[in-house]
């Protein structure tokens, strides 16, 4: 199960790098040929988390290959079929809006309706201080879509920022598995 070639697509939730980084190394330990793509935001800024620069070489270095981060490289992912399956994470509230209205319009958005052509599943990992806002609506039409799953969420600090809602990005290896068989990983809100 662990022969497949998985694209791993990163947004702008740059807090959670730290997290999914990681994540990312143990998929490639298993032996997941990973194929990464950023945003062109998330590969071109620096941050209080951390300089891209020291993001795009630790991923560059998991992954034994450069990051699509533009659309003009993103294109091919669909025509080609390079994946069998495509992981956001993080995937943004600004992503999951343009997700969920058809917008193509980065190297993430355009990897995934690439991507979706094909009829194979898209795993999200939501990080998003408005999933239970504005973003809520979103991610309702999402999961409601065919070959669309979800990394499971809970909310990350119901004090401070009650509508904010971030993926258990430990659960990465587990829902992709089940979403290659066309399931979602259960329970989805933890």
């Amino acid at each position: 199960m662990n022969d497949f070639k998985a694209g791993f697509a990163m947004c702008g939730s740059f807090c959670t790098f730290s997290k999914v980084i990681p994540e990312m190394q143990k998929l490639a330990d298993k032996g997941i040929d990973i194929y990464p793509i950023m945003s062109e935001i998330a590969y071109s800024t620096d941050t209080r988390f951390g300089k891209s620069e020291t993001f795009r070489k630790q991923i560059e270095e998991i992954c034994s290959r450069k990051i699509i981060y533009d659309i003009k490289d993103a294109e091919p992912v669909g025509p080609k079929k390079m994946l069998d399956i495509l992981i956001i994470a993080p995937c943004t509230g600004n992503t999951l809006a343009k997700l969920s209205n058809g917008i193509a319009d980065t190297s993430v958005t355009l990897a995934a309706k690439a991507h979706l052509r094909n009829q194979r599943p898209i795993l999200i990992g939501v990080s998003t201080n408005d999933a239970l806002g504005a973003a809520a609506k979103n991610i309702g039409n999402l999961m409601n879509c065919k070959n669309i799953f979800f990394i499971p969420m809970k909310q990350d600090d119901c004090v401070n920022k009650p509508n904010s809602v971030v993926a258990d990005f430990t659960k990465i290896y587990d829902a992709t598995l089940k979403a290659l068989e066309g399931i979602q990983l259960q329970p989805v809100l933890i």
